[in-house]
Formats: structure tokens, C-alpha cells, sequence
């Protein structure tokens, strides 16, 4: 696969040559400036994937050559580094269309992470273009792709929210593309020009949720040696996407709550409030009823954040979509690998549309990426699969449990279907009345109307 590239405007020659050795031995192809003139010069011959520039050099500074960068027919990620003390310019330069900054002096693992972060947007803002102009008819807003009903009602209802104010909860499987939803609503509405900002809520640890959230004041805490701008007050006039939100504490969800109320965020340690106007788009693969009923959501945040609810179905509840995202995959890996990929062979489509898909369309994604890596002509072939697609036969009834198959069973699929079958059991008997069903299966409404939407069953 290609290098990335990357060009790193500086004015100082050793930090050149420090970004320069560091992200050579991390496998990027590096290009050098010493002020905006030469690097205008540069970027026209070298085409970097990623600009890392200072903030403030003589002559031009790097919100000048953003301003440049952002007028070329390719526009780039561009970094930010900038002296401590000038936080108030690097927020401008996030407004005018920076990626992230870094503050001087940097840590070399936290630059890393900056660039790897910014890289993988546009990954997904390049693919978005080229979707938009190959598969035209098929591709609906960015990276989404089906053109089954079960799609359409979610491109629907993105329709329908993308230029309001209003937050929205994004339910789904993990897998489903609940982020690319949320892009979607974003990048396709009003706000299309302002930032996008997300974050995981799960991936980072409790103690730290409120100062990635507010920000904070330097000498907050034991490792706060420096003011922090929050994402709420970087995705100011934009979007947050919080994922994971059902990961969210307590404590914070009741400061986030005043936030939605009242417009207003106060960095951790800080005793001065800052007005942002943010819209909040939220997603979960939590039973997020079910976290309301037993206390560990608020339900007060919980609808002011489900002022709209969209659910993406499991990839196994819109099959006929198969076919369009392995086209689609098979293209891009085909690229990406340098092969000339024509196809599949009829076993390993059969195998791949037999699958249940536990990890939906990532899973899929996976597996013709990997089948693309191993392909050793221009057709992917049955033994390109992972082995427990080659092997996999769908049950048809549950095997008694004292006669174990000797070629094991897939528990989750069983499962699945299992709690499927009974879920339309109790709707028939009780004649599609979804509060006498729950009753019926010893279950809360709210838990049953969850298990409808994980299943794709109708409302």
C-alpha cells in the first residue's frame, strides 16, 4: 500500500527534523517547509495526504496557508501546532477548517495519535467523493449504501432531521453504521460546513470523560498543566456525535443535561461559563429503555436526547444489500491492495449470503478486505473466506443438547432465532397488542419494543 504524506511547516529547523525522524519511522512520506511561500511550493509537487503546520511563523502564518490549502481542488487535513498561550488562535484556526491542534511542547504519542485521528476522516471524506461520483443511484448520503425499504426508512428520517437543531439517539448493533448515520445527518444539513466532533464514551476512562467533554482549567487536577478546550466548545455552531452514551457516568450526564438546557459549558476547575450552541447526535447498542428503568440513565437526559430515534436494522434483516456493499468493498480493497479484483467465486457468495452477520457490515467489510489480501488471482475464491464461513451450514431446528454436533454450533445465531420466532409467537397470540406480548414473555414493554427493533420486526 502507498505511504501516507505528510508536509510539516516550521520555521525551526530542529522541530523539522524532529517531526521529520518521527514520522519517518512510522512509515509516513515526509516533506519539509520552513515558512508558507516554500510550502505552497511544496504541496504543489509532493501532494501531501496531511499538512502539520505551526500556527505562528514570520511572514504568513498557518491559518494563512489553511486558508490556501483549503482553495486547492484537494483539500487536506491540517494540523495545528501552536506555543501554549495562544489557545484563542488555534480555536479560529479550527473554525476556519483545521482538523485538531497540538500545543508546543509536544508529546510525540499524543502528535501521533492527532494525525492518525485526522487522516481517518478524510479516509472517510475521500470515499464519500468517490462513492458520490461512481455509484451515484446506489450510494445515499456518503458512505451509507442499500437500496432495500429497510434503508430507505432510515435515509427517510435523515432527510427529515438533517437541517433542524434537533438531537437525536442512534440505535443499532454494533456493526450497523450508526456513526456513518450520524455523518450523514451532519454533513448533509445545515451545519455541513462547521465542525464535526466525536467521541467514544466508552473508550475513555471515567476520571477523564469531563475534561475530553467541558475542557479544563490548568491545576484542575494532578495532570492538568495546561487550560484544555473541551469538544462541546470546539464543536460550537457543529455537531458532537456521542458514542457509546449509555457508557456515559452519572455524574456527567447531569452536566451534560445543563448543557442541552441551558446552552452553557464550564471547564472542569473553571468558575467562568462559555455559551456554545451545539446539536447533540448520540448512538448506543444498549437496551437503553431497559438502562432507564433500572437507574443507570437519566431519564430526563434520556429525552432530551431521543427527541428523534432512528434505528439501523442488522444487516441480516436487509440481505438484499449484500450484493451492493461486497461490490462496493470488493472495489475499494481492490485499490487499496493494488489488485485487479473481478469478482467472486459462486461458493464464496454462496457462503458469504448464507452468513448471519453477528457484526453486521463491518464484519462484512472485514471479510472482503481480508479475502482481497489473500486472493492469489482476479477471482476470490472459497478458501479466500475466514474458516468459520468455508465451514458454516445453517441449523435447520435446535439439535438436542445430549447429541452435540461434531461440527459445533453457532450459539448467537441460535439464539437469535430462537428469541425471533418467540417474539412473533406472542404478537400473533395476543393479536399484534405489543404490551399483552410483553406481558406474555415475562418481560418489560420497553425491553420487547427493543428486542422488535433489533430483530427488524415492524412496528
Amino acid at each position: 500500500m502507498t505511504r501516507a504524506k505528510i508536509l510539516i511547516v516550521d520555521d525551526e529547523a530542529t522541530i523539522r527534523e524532529i517531526l521529520a525522524i518521527l514520522f519517518e519511522q512510522d512509515g509516513y512520506a515526509v516533506a519539509l517547509a520552513r515558512d508558507v511561500s516554500d510550502a505552497k511550493e511544496v504541496y504543489q509537487s509532493f501532494e501531501p495526504d496531511i499538512v502539520l503546520s505551526d500556527l505562528n511563523m514570520h511572514g504568513e502564518t498557518g491559518i494563512d496557508f489553511l486558508r490556501w490549502v483549503q482553495e486547492q481542488e484537494k483539500t487536506v487535513p491540517f494540523v495545528i501546532l501552536t506555543a501554549f498561550g495562544t489557545t484563542e488562535s488555534a480555536v479560529e484556526a479550527l473554525k476556519v477548517g483545521a482538523s485538531n491542534y497540538v500545543l508546543k511542547p509536544f508529546n510525540n504519542d499524543e502528535l501521533r495519535l492527532v494525525v492518525s485521528r485526522a487522516l481517518g476522516l478524510q479516509n472517510l471524506q475521500y470515499e464519500n467523493e468517490r462513492l458520490r461520483r461512481q455509484i451515484g443511484s446506489k450510494m445515499h448520503f456518503g458512505i451509507m449504501i442499500g437500496d432495500s425499504l429497510e434503508m430507505q426508512e432510515v435515509y427517510g428520517l435523515i432527510r427529515r432531521v438533517r437541517d433542524s437543531k434537533i438531537n437525536c439517539m442512534i440505535l443499532g448493533e454494533s456493526g450497523v453504521g450508526k456513526e456513518m448515520v450520524a455523518r450523514a445527518i451532519h454533513f448533509s444539513g445545515a451545519r455541513k460546513k462547521k465542525s464535526f466532533v466525536t467521541i467514544n464514551c466508552g473508550a475513555i476512562p471515567e476520571n477523564l470523560v469531563e475534561s475530553e467533554l467541558f475542557g479544563h482549567k490548568k491545576g484542575a487536577f494532578t495532570s492538568a498543566f495546561r487550560d484544555k478546550i473541551g469538544l462541546l466548545e470546539i464543536a460550537d455552531k457543529g455537531t458532537i456525535f456521542l458514542d457509546e452514551i449509555d457508557s456515559l457516568p452519572l455524574s456527567t450526564q447531569v452536566k451534560l443535561l445543563r448543557v442541552i438546557q441551558e446552552k452553557k459549558i464550564t471547564p472542569v476547575g473553571g468558575v467562568q461559563e462559555r455559551e456554545v450552541d451545539v446539536r447533540v447526535l448520540c448512538a448506543t447498542n444498549a437496551d437503553i429503555d431497559n438502562e432507564v428503568q433500572e437507574g443507570k440513565f437519566r431519564e430526563d437526559l434520556y429525552y432530551r436526547l431521543n427527541v428523534v430515534e432512528i434505528f439501523v436494522p442488522p444487516l441480516r434483516v436487509h440481505r438484499e444489500d449484500i450484493s451492493l456493499l461486497i461490490e462496493h468493498f470488493l472495489e475499494r480493497f481492490s485499490a487499496e491492495y493494488n489488485k485487479t479484483i473481478i469478482g467472486l467465486a459462486p461458493a464464496a457468495i454462496e457462503k458469504i449470503k448464507a452468513w448471519h452477520f453477528p457484526g453486521n457490515v463491518r464484519e462484512l467489510r472485514n471479510i472482503v478486505e481480508r479475502a482481497v489480501a489473500l486472493c492469489v488471482g482476479n477471482i476470490i475464491q472459497l478458501n479466500d473466506l475466514p474458516s468459520n464461513l468455508m465451514e458454516f451450514e445453517p441449523l435447520k431446528g435446535l439439535p438436542p443438547s445430549d447429541k452435540f454436533p461434531e461440527e459445533g454450533i453457532d450459539l448467537d445465531y441460535l439464539l437469535a432465532e430462537i428469541e425471533k420466532k418467540w417474539l412473533l409467537a406472542a404478537l400473533r397470540a395476543t393479536k399484534g397488542k405489543k404490551t399483552a406480548a410483553a406481558e406474555t414473555l415475562r418481560m418489560s414493554f420497553r425491553s420487547f419494543r427493543y428486542r422488535l427493533l433489533k430483530h427488524g420486526i415492524g412496528e
